[in-house]
């Protein structure tokens, strides 16, 4: 509950090698061949009760579901939307929001002295997965202040740690208003809110304007028949996208702009590479880009976005993993923080050095679960790197001088990632 967790299980490997037990009937794996045994697609390795508890039983979605078949049948009307071709659609709408958001840095520095980046890039990337999935932006980057829904965003992982620590906290927070116990149901309710009030109104647009309603992630969906999801499952995906598409990378994009903040050299090297940019350059310029790729690879291993445990179920009959036999029916896990870690595959793993992408070993791909693995690999990871690389090259051209401020009292203790392991 300390958000220690995944760090805490880095050490036990550091101490006892590959595989170590976290729980009664719990592992946590390191050793890169059972790690890819686990998560290819054929593995019969399925996601544990774990995704259930953490969203609270809610209707399952392409996230938490553990049904085979029904992760598929999402996965295959989801997925084309957010394929890179598809993406190219989307890109004005993503770099107007980067545009903007770095506009509002810079003039919150104007003001004061300095900018929370983390606070704009979670209004940057809040406000683009509300257009992208409900046709309207939330207006988070006009606003310029958190709201509820912000703040329940940025405790969405402590609260799920909470739920499924504790499963009993559904009834408990009923009976015993106890405040930690009822904020984690409360952000699970209005979350779910969230998400059935932002589809009703883009449903209500389809219907009503089909030929002016703004083309989303969901659009087709509304129009798919029985090949297409329900409303009910539609509002489960649209949940998991609000929170999924959100924190997730404007952490990300903390940490990258933190860690070239802190190293004039690579600062140097990523601004005169931008610096040849022509001025109207799109998203496919900055794929071709190696060192700021670099560093966006860089800032994903040392800060993944999901650092902790990914909990899988050994199948039925058992399995040997890294010299050990698991029945069938216990859980392993495998965490990006540690794989990612590996002073055999990185070398001084610690140190932030975009230019070790620059060719990366079998080792290096094998050993990289940036957004997970197998058939559960994010399926919004190609938006996220376009998040990313639009906002950081559009922030390093506006601020080539940045730097990490002090004002009130910033430290890089203020940076220590915070990692919730699965606990059951």
């Amino acid at each position: 509950m300390t958000g220690q967790g995944g760090q805490y299980v880095y050490r036990l490997h550091q101490k006892y090698g590959p595989i170590v037990r976290t729980n009664a009937d719990e592992v946590d794996v390191s050793y890169i061949p059972a790690v890819r045994g686990i998560h290819s697609i054929q593995s019969g390795y399925l996601k544990s009760p774990w995704y259930t508890k953490m969203t609270g039983g809610a209707t399952p979605n392409v996230f938490s579901t553990t049904d085979v078949e029904y992760h598929r049948r999402h996965r295959r009307l989801l997925s084309m939307p957010l394929s890179e071709s598809a993406l190219k659609a989307v890109e004005p709408t993503v770099r107007a929001n980067a545009s903007l958001v770095v506009r509002k840095i810079g003039e919150e520095m104007k003001k004061r002295g300095a900018a929370d980046v983390w606070k704009w890039f979670m209004f940057y990337t809040t406000d683009v997965i509300g257009e992208l999935s409900f046709g309207e932006s939330f207006r988070m980057l006009e606003k310029g202040r958190k709201n509820q829904y912000i703040i329940d965003l940025e405790s969405i992982a402590k609260n799920g740690a909470l739920r499924v620590s504790f499963p009993w906290l559904h009834t408990l927070s009923t009976v015993l208003p106890i405040p930690i116990f009822r904020d984690a149901e409360g952000t699970l309710k209005r979350m779910i809110a969230y998400s059935k009030q932002s589809l009703q109104r883009y449903k209500h647009l389809v219907t009503a304007e089909p030929d002016n309603a703004p083309i989303t992630l969901f659009r087709k969906l509304f129009r798919a028949g029985d090949e297409g999801l329900s409303d009910t499952e539609i509002l489960a995906e649209a949940r998991v996208y609000l929170i999924a598409g959100s924190d997730t990378t404007s952490n990300t994009l903390t940490y990258l702009v933190w860690s070239v903040c802190r190293n004039d050299s690579i600062l140097r090297i990523l601004t005169k590479e931008l610096a040849a940019l022509p001025p109207e350059f799109d998203d496919h310029m900055l794929k071709s880009l190696p060192y700021l790729n670099q560093v966006i690879d860089e800032t994903l291993r040392l800060y993944s976005a999901v650092p902790a445990g990914l909990p899988r179920l050994v199948p039925t009959g058992g399995a040997e993993l890294a010299g050990f036999w698991l029945p069938g029916g216990s859980t392993v896990t495998t965490q990006a923080y540690t794989l990612h870690r590996n002073p055999e595959v990185f070398p001084r793993p610690e140190v932030f050095d975009p230019t070790r992408w620059a060719q990366p070993t079998r080792a290096m791909k094998e050993s990289s679960m940036h957004f997970g693995g197998g058939s559960r690999i994010c399926i919004g990871m190609h938006l996220a790197r376009m998040e990313l690389r639009l906002a950081a090259a559009l922030f390093f051209l506006a601020f080539p001088d940045a730097k990490v401020s002090s004002l009130e009292g910033m430290s890089d203790g203020d940076m220590e990632q915070m990692t919730f392991h699965p606990c059951a």
